[in-house]
């Protein structure tokens, strides 16, 4: 269906919503697949750690929880790259693009080596300050030291992979997160069980092939997991240099020399997209550091419910990341009421995907759990928490779509300062006064019985709901002013 120019009628709504979620859905599909794929070779790392010792096991999954969201704040910060190049395509500037990536992929590099220092030099401390046994924290150290060399080749990756969601081109990451997929199994295996392992894979042993490889656990993990990136980060390189589909840009012809201001223009931007996805993660992360504390029934019920829901979240948040696209593309051709237009398409488009998501919920919700454990009394438990989690799909989808959608205006400071109030304050601080009772809170004006688990359930859902109420207040707010100055320009 073609563009309609700006200040022309817009054609019938039915046929105008269809086209506008075809061109979000072709976005978006290739965006959950490299999602998945990821997703992939985290479950990948836990399998097959978990097949050497559990000490490899609690190496990987305590390494993990500092790395990921130092990795998610990285790369939040530079997705800001997204809306600048979309909004430059849809306005015919191309030949800005280039300036706008060379010193994105300046800021990576500092921040891939902040990241990589930090990780290097910091964790040995955080371990013994959280008192983590000696052996599980001596192996996630060696597991984080090897990771720390592959984050500034996943800093560079994200500027590369942001650079090309923005031209509207998303299924290159798809490819090359399958790469990286693919890559990271042979990687482990070797690395995890070294060359004694791999001959006790196939069956024979192979003299010379692979040398006297020695078998390396959580270490060879981090190993593995630091070249995957790296290999991504080369595939995408080559993707964007020989691709016919980039010409326009001609990112590689020429080198950019720092220029300080257009790199703060672009952490004004991308900054508070790392610091609210940092937000959201941690979250979650002190939430089951509370649930703990309910012994292992709870918590194992707590992580089957949040990592089967966490699965079908996949698809808004790929709509999410579409829409900023979408919208960016439409603002840089100057149609402002097209650009609402395209917003609010996407938002509700996500309601109807997160009522499937429901359904589908219902479904398979008790076969899946059974697939996860085996004790009756967690699966119950589970079951009760995905009931609860069936409210918050809604939620959840209307507050990242709208978040989204802002991101495409470049509005991203309030979504900020919205998502701390909304995560920590509603849902961490209601969750934990739910969750514990009102007998932890000597100054709380109310009487409420502990409800455990539960209450930092019913915050989440808390939290979420106020998320998604004032970004909408917001996307409202924003949509209008842009529809607004426009009208008063054209006059």
């Amino acid at each position: 269906m073609p563009q309609t120019a700006p200040g022309s009628p817009p054609p019938p709504l039915i046929p105008r919503v269809r086209a506008e979620t075809s061109r979000l859905l072709t976005l978006a599909l290739p965006i959950c697949g490299a999602q998945l794929a990821q997703a992939g070779m985290s479950a990948v790392d836990v399998l097959m750690t978990g097949r050497s010792s559990a000490t490899d096991l609690a190496a990987v999954s305590v390494g993990s929880s500092l790395w990921v969201p130092l990795l998610l704040l990285m790369a939040g910060t530079l997705m800001g790259l997204t809306p600048v190049v979309a909004q430059l395509m849809g306005g015919n500037r191309s030949g800005e693009v280039r300036g706008n990536v060379h010193q994105s992929l300046w800021i990576s590099l500092v921040l891939g080596s902040l990241s990589g220092l930090a990780l290097w030099y910091l964790a040995a401390p955080i371990f013994t300050l959280m008192e983590v046994p000696e052996a599980v924290a001596e192996q996630a150290t060696l597991y984080l030291m090897a990771i720390a060399w592959g984050m500034p080749g996943a800093a560079f990756y994200q500027v590369l992979r942001a650079y090309s969601d923005g031209m509207n081109h998303t299924r290159p990451a798809l490819i090359i997160s399958l790469i990286g997929l693919i890559s990271n199994i042979p990687l482990n295996y070797v690395l995890i069980y070294g060359s004694a392992g791999v001959d006790d894979l196939l069956g024979i042993t192979l003299p010379g092939l692979l040398g006297d490889i020695p078998a390396m656990g959580a270490a060879g993990c981090g190993i593995a997991t630091g070249l995957a990136m790296w290999i991504m980060c080369l595939s995408m390189f080559a993707y964007t240099r020989y691709s016919s589909a980039y010409r326009a840009v001609a990112l590689w012809c020429q080198p950019s020399a720092p220029h300080f201001k257009q790199m703060g223009e672009l952490l004004k931007v991308g900054l508070p997209i790392g610091i609210a996805i940092f937000f959201e993660v941690t979250l979650f992360t002190v939430i089951a550091l509370f649930v703990a504390s309910f012994g292992e029934i709870k918590v194992a019920a707590h992580q089957v419910a949040l990592n089967f829901t966490s699965l079908l979240f996949m698809l808004p948040l790929s709509m999410a990341m579409a829409l900023t696209v979408r919208v960016g593309h439409t603002i840089g051709r100057g149609d402002m009421r097209e650009a609402r237009f395209v917003a609010w398409n996407g938002v509700a488009f996500s309601l109807v995907v997160a009522l499937v998501n429901d359904i589908v919920i219902w479904v398979l919700a008790e076969p899946a759990v059974a697939l996860y454990t085996s004790n009756l009394k967690v699966q119950a438990l589970a079951m009760s928490l995905i009931t609860l989690a069936m409210l918050y799909q809604v939620s959840d989808s209307l507050q990242v779509a709208m978040a989204g959608a802002l991101r495409g205006f470049k509005d991203t400071r309030i979504i900020m300062l919205i998502t701390m109030f909304a995560y920590w304050v509603v849902g961490l601080g209601g969750g934990h006064l739910l969750g514990v009772g009102s007998e932890a809170f000597p100054i709380s004006p109310w009487s409420i019985e502990q409800m455990g688990v539960y209450g930092y359930w019913i915050g989440m859902v808390a939290g979420l709901t106020v998320a998604a109420l004032l970004l909408g207040w917001r996307l409202w707010i924003i949509a209008r002013r842009g529809v607004r100055d426009e009208a008063l320009a054209s006059q």
